[in-house]
């Protein structure tokens, strides 16, 4: 593996660390390709409930490797034909990948580019005071093209949203937080505590119940609410048919810590 990217498993939480301080963290192709891995890691690991992605040296990512893509003549190398792009397989690109597992960002300085849209793509982000967001590709002779347009009009208020895509404004923590962007902002050092007490939180709980959450929250964006409601009462049924849903009452009954097993 790559030492542009890390991995590490604390306890029940996969650590992805892009590490690559010295260009801010700008991904290049191992870096992709390191996301693809690492994910996937994430997803079938049971032994994984929660992933964080952080940046090394004080920054989470600069966005691409413009250096990169430059050399490469706009990074789609030999067959960039509309076919090859829009025929992408879906599960094979980092952006559009079906994690059912909660994923945090921990955003420290820069969070550009491909790294804002990466931040996008995760459920939770929190973020320290010197944070900046941005999606510089317009002033670039480009766009967005791993979800940040999609994802960011999801996010922040229209208006907001579409000033930040069409001028390549930046956001800063407070404005982040202000408008719902990340759901908290701590001292840089505090970051990945504060990270880490978020995911084991979230680990401690039933994990079939907490991707139905998840899968339910995903959905719903694209559904009436009718629609919504008649699907997660499904899953309800089924999650109501887990050893986990008969745990729950019972460690409360039993005045204990509950010890969900993901079956």
């Amino acid at each position: 593996m790559s030492h542009d990217i890390l991995f590490e498993v604390v306890e029940k939480v996969g650590v992805i660390t892009l590490n690559r301080p010295e260009k801010k963290n700008a991904m290049n192709s191992e870096i992709v390709s390191g996301l693809m891995e690492m994910f996937n890691r994430i997803r079938t690991d049971p032994e994984i409930r929660v992933g964080i992605v952080t940046g090394a040296g004080n920054t989470f990512s600069a966005g691409a490797d413009l250096k990169a893509r430059a050399q490469s003549g706009g990074g789609r190398g030999e067959d960039s034909s509309p076919a090859s792009i829009i025929g992408t397989d879906f599960t094979l690109n980092w952006s559009t990948a079906q994690i059912e597992k909660p994923l945090i960002a921990a955003v420290d300085g820069f969070c550009l580019g491909a790294g804002f849209e990466l931040a996008l793509a995760c459920d939770i982000r929190i973020c320290s005071p010197k944070a900046q967001f941005g999606l510089p590709e317009i002033t670039l002779g480009f766009f967005p093209g791993a979800g940040g347009v999609q994802r960011l009009v999801r996010t922040l208020p229209q208006s907001l949203a579409m000033e930040t895509l069409l001028i390549g404004t930046r956001l800063d923590a407070e404005q982040a937080e202000r408008f719902g962007l990340v759901s908290r902002v701590m001292p840089s050092d505090m970051l990945m505590k504060e990270g880490l007490s978020l995911a084991n939180k979230i680990a401690a709980n039933a994990p079939l119940a907490v991707r139905a959450v998840k899968e339910i929250s995903q959905c719903s964006r694209d559904q009436s609410l009718e629609e919504s409601l008649r699907y997660g009462s499904a899953l309800r049924w089924a999650i109501g048919q887990t050893e986990d849903s008969k745990e729950g009452p019972r460690a409360f009954l039993e005045k204990r810590a509950p010890v969900f097993k993901g079956t």
